[in-house]
């Protein structure tokens, strides 16, 4: 079994938190088990509760998420409207 760094578990967690990549998915890339995987983010998470500058990192991958999430939910409602626009000036026409 390979050696993983710190700096390797920190990325993954980041990208499960920040990203939204499932544990399975990051489990399977970096040939660990899921759990393996949970645990590292629990572990972060636990840290932060101690750690006023890995909350605060914490708190932006999080706030960076969301906003990541509601900006594609705005991209397919406006895609949305521009096909109704298109449709609708069709019909005047």
């Amino acid at each position: 079994m390979k050696k993983i760094t710190d700096e390797t578990r920190i990325r993954v967690v980041c990208e499960h938190i920040q990203n939204g990549r499932t544990l399975k998915s990051l489990a399977a890339e970096y040939g660990v088990s899921p759990a393996t995987v949970s645990n590292w983010v629990r572990a972060y998470r636990e840290e932060c509760l101690t750690n006023d500058e890995q909350k605060s990192k914490l708190e932006l991958m999080e706030e960076n998420r969301k906003l990541r999430q509601q900006k594609a939910e705005l991209e397919k409602e406006i895609l949305f409207l521009k096909k109704a626009a298109a449709f609708f000036a069709k019909e005047i026409e």
